[in-house]
């Protein structure tokens, strides 16, 4: 079974830009990968950045890896993507999230009241307006469309998208978060991915919520987003990889909340996330990194010989991982370029259709 292939580029700006993302997308897109996705967060928004790529590509699809729910309403998505996928002909995928409490209460101002619920409302809502089947009517809990009691009146997008389906992905890591992806989305995005604790970790929570949704497992494309290196400096590849895990364990949350050491602990790694947050937080960073384990590294990304990644591969096609979304590692460019062309080999991936 081949695997689908994305490039991660990342948010704009702190990772490649310019002339150096646009010579990696088109790599990437002669190489045969069928997507490339762009971040967001508090810098560059993705929907501009892919508006751009949309003009400079011919195959490639775009996708937004991911759009944060509290940065612009639903509608103002729905309108953005399906834009892009008129400009593109076809070839825009929507990734959504609600990012988290720093940033959707500190940067965009929206309180970060029941997050999945107002996600999946916002799901929701994209979905009738790009179908454009009638006028928006939406009464939800978190969105009402229009305001009852107000001037405003339903409306139509007032052109007809290149689509009436575009496809839907949700950034998640969470139990529930994973189950509402499963249950409402087309695709799942997770990050620091553990493909031998895949089943064990969220296994039951997508059944759960594709049960609820009353949909096969066909219809959600799990796409993790996965760092890899193949060959060259495969030290300096884990300690870029090392450096991110010290980060999302050490400052992303506090030490009562933060979703990526729950995740650790569930691979069985949480003895050692909870000393790399402690030490993080206590000021003692050079500790932290060196208290992260190549093991715990190996086990998110794929980083190796060739022979020793084909293998790794193996594991990702035995649970039915629909697409990898990769972001190379090594500093140096030609070995980042030959790890993309190698992984289009080892993927058994073909050139998209346009």
């Amino acid at each position: 079974m081949s695997l689908k292939l994305g490039l991660y580029l990342g948010y704009w700006g702190i990772g490649p830009a310019g002339d150096e993302a646009l010579e990696a997308v088109l790599a990437a897109e002669e190489a045969g990968f069928e997507s490339v996705w762009v971040a967001e967060s508090y810098g560059s928004d993705c929907v501009s950045v892919l508006a751009w790529l949309a003009g400079q590509t011919e195959k490639i699809n775009l996708g937004a890896a991911i759009m944060q729910v509290p940065a612009r309403p639903p509608a103002a998505a729905a309108m953005a993507g399906a834009t892009i996928d008129k400009l593109s002909g076809g070839r825009f995928m929507f990734g959504f999230g609600p990012s988290g409490p720093q940033v959707s209460e500190g940067w965009y101002g929206i309180p970060y009241s029941k997050p999945w619920g107002r996600t999946k409302e916002y799901i929701e809502v994209v979905r009738r307006i790009v179908a454009r089947e009638e006028k928006l009517d939406f009464q939800g809990e978190h969105y009402q469309l229009p305001i009852p009691d107000s001037q405003g009146k339903p409306l139509k997008l007032n052109f007809h998208p290149e689509r009436n389906e575009i496809p839907i992905f949700v950034g998640a890591i969470g139990r529930r978060s994973v189950e509402i992806a499963a249950e409402v989305a087309d695709g799942w995005i997770p990050i620091f991915f553990s493909v031998d604790k895949f089943q064990e970790a969220w296994g039951e929570h997508i059944e759960k919520g594709l049960a609820a949704g009353n949909r096969q497992r066909s219809d959600f494309q799990i796409s993790p987003s996965v760092q890899v290196a193949i060959d060259g400096d495969l030290e300096a590849a884990r300690n870029t990889v090392r450096m991110g895990l010290v980060l999302y364990l050490g400052g992303m949350g506090s030490r009562k909340t933060n979703f990526y050491v729950d995740l650790a602990h569930r691979f069985g790694f949480g003895e050692i996330a909870d000393d790399v947050q402690a030490k993080f937080q206590a000021g003692d960073k050079e500790g932290a990194f060196k208290a992260l384990p190549d093991e715990m590294v190996n086990a998110v990304s794929l980083i190796g010989s060739e022979a020793e990644v084909a293998e790794r591969l193996e594991r990702f096609r035995a649970n039915d991982i629909d697409r990898l979304i990769l972001t190379p590692v090594h500093p140096d460019k030609a070995e980042a370029r030959h790890t993309l062309e190698r992984m289009a080999v080892l993927a058994g991936q073909e050139s998209p259709v346009a």
